[in-house]
């Protein structure tokens, strides 16, 4: 996935099968096995062996059993890996809307849901998971002004169903930071974007989720720019890892110094407004469309 456009691979991997090709990396490394070794055991390039640990195809139950043993592994190891092998390969729920969702950003959505921590900066509009339905309905239909309307409410229904991660026992934590351009920019009219504003204050007071509004008097500062994504995992075989998109890809970064670069703005920008100037500014843009 480093500094690549996940569009150029195959299906977009579960956040499960990045961590079982990390772990079969390490493995291979512990027991002193280089690419080309353990690419002869298998009869396969040293590609295809680089390709499973970074998880770009499928973890075939066969070839990880022929690694483990090449590596030294006992039976109840193979046996517990290829288990989750077997899990891994199974689609995400999100699978199910692969005819309308472009398989760059099915990447996003695992990712996603298998973040501990999520921090996204949103330029243009409310970000996806925070979205109202009509809200989203607006900004999907700006989008894509030609899709038929059968099409646009499966992509609406994907957009509802990633939020549910927030309602979760074990829910991530969600700070989102988002200029003041984005409540201005009026979607589907003003009943809409007062009950879209209704919905930021209302997760604005849950524990676990934090709206910060970048004030237009905020001035140029360091994060005007793409909208982007941070997420960070649990999981200690995973980096942590941006994502960040254009008009028709996307690119996921998990190299060290692009990753804090991106994390820096984010602190930078959220020092400047503080959850009351936030709250405060929603409530008057509120009145404003009432």
């Amino acid at each position: 996935m480093s500094d690549a456009r996940s569009g150029a691979g195959t299906s977009a991997p579960t956040v499960l099968r990045m961590i079982l090709g990390r772990r079969l990396q390490e493995r291979r490394l512990g027991a002193g096995v280089s690419l080309d070794d353990a690419a002869r055991a298998l009869r396969v390039t040293s590609l295809t062996i680089r390709r499973l640990e970074k998880a770009d195809v499928g973890l075939k139950p066969l070839y990880v059993e022929k690694l483990l043993q090449t590596y030294g592994a006992d039976q109840q190891e193979i046996d517990e890996f290829v288990d989750l092998a077997e899990r891994a390969n199974e689609p995400g729920w999100w699978h199910a809307y692969r005819d309308v969702v472009p398989s760059w950003f099915t990447a996003y959505v695992s990712l996603e849901s298998g973040a501990r921590t999520l921090r996204t900066y949103e330029p243009q509009y409310v970000t996806g998971l925070l979205q109202t339905y009509g809200y989203a309905r607006a900004v999907l239909r700006g989008g894509f002004p030609n899709e038929s309307d059968e099409d646009l409410e499966r992509r609406v229904d994907l957009r509802l169903r990633r939020q549910s991660l927030l309602e979760k026992p074990d829910a991530p934590t969600l700070w989102v930071v988002m200029e003041e351009a984005v409540l201005h920019r009026v979607a589907g009219g003003a009943e809409i974007m007062r009950a879209q504003i209704d919905r930021l204050l209302e997760v604005s007071e849950l524990d676990h989720v934090s709206v910060d509004v970048v004030p237009f008097t905020a001035g140029a500062h360091v994060g005007a720019c793409a909208p982007f994504t941070y997420f960070r995992f649990e999981e200690p075989e995973l980096p942590d890892v941006v994502y960040s998109e254009i008009l028709s890809a996307s690119v996921y970064l998990d190299q060290r110094s692009d990753v804090s670069a991106h994390l820096e703005a984010h602190n930078r920008m959220s020092l400047l407004t503080s959850s009351a100037e936030s709250k405060a500014l929603l409530n008057r843009m509120r009145k404003e469309y009432s």
